[in-house]
């Protein structure tokens, strides 16, 4: 099956590039080229697209601000020339950042990293018959979480912590890694250290959201994508999912 790839950025001779580098490849498949985002919805929305190779700077209406008008969106590579918004892109969780003018090596390397993380995602991917869950690698073994047990989930560095109904498990895993294999409609990221399961959200409170007896904050980039998710949600609590005693927990 070949990797669906759609490039938005308002410069041919960068467009162009691209273009050649993906056809360099066999297993990807350009579906369209976009100078400006806005032209790009249509076939974001009803296409299956797995990747969009996306430029910041462009005249209609700024790449970044372009993702965080979609609430759902394919895996995400930023082609620019200006370093200086790395750090804003990855808080978004954009899958890689690359530098123009692009070396093909290193294009090639970003390929390899895409290839990893639509494996891992299908790998994730349950069978209706069964509970869903994911499978993380804890201490040397791949250990199964179901879905309907988590509660949030805390970034340590290059581990992250997943708080469950039934304890907790760290993983040598990125955040933005662990939240390509959950589902949208269930989990959101609320701060660069956190994300959690809408589900289990029992208040809102200004920039904090109470789960059990935590209070996990929102970030600010954060705040209005994660209000509206929790707020609009239609998420139904799985009879087998139960929060954690308040007296047996810390914050």
């Amino acid at each position: 099956m070949k990797i669906n790839c759609l490039i938005i950025d308002d410069e041919p001779l960068a467009i162009g590039i691209l273009e050649s580098y993906i056809k360099t490849l066999d297993y990807m498949n350009i579906v369209n080229s976009y100078t400006n985002a806005v032209d790009a919805l249509a076939v974001i929305k009803n296409e299956n697209i797995d990747v969009i190779y996306l430029d910041i700077n462009m005249s209609r209406i700024n790449g970044l601000e372009f993702l965080r008008t979609l609430k759902k969106h394919p895996l995400i590579i930023i082609t620019t020339a200006y370093r200086e918004y790395a750090l804003e892109s990855y808080e978004l969780d954009v899958l890689d950042y690359l530098v123009k003018p692009i070396p093909l090596n290193r294009f090639l390397k970003s390929a390899d990293k895409l290839v990893e993380r639509l494996k891992s995602i299908n790998d994730n991917k349950v069978s209706a018959t069964t509970e869903p869950h994911i499978f993380v690698k804890v201490d040397k073994k791949m250990v199964r979480v179901n879905l309907s047990e988590i509660l949030f989930i805390e970034s340590l560095k290059d581990y992250i912590k997943i708080h469950t109904s039934t304890g907790c498990h760290v993983a040598y895993k990125a955040l933005s890694s662990i939240i390509e294999e959950l589902p949208l409609q269930n989990f959101v990221r609320v701060h660069k250290s956190y994300a959690i399961a809408i589900d289990k959200v029992k208040s809102v409170d200004g920039n904090s959201i109470e789960i059990g007896s935590w209070n996990i904050p929102i970030g600010r980039i954060y705040l209005k994508n994660a209000k509206e998710k929790i707020f609009s949600s239609n998420v139904i609590l799985p009879k087998n999912a139960t929060l954690p005693n308040s007296d047996n927990t810390n914050k």
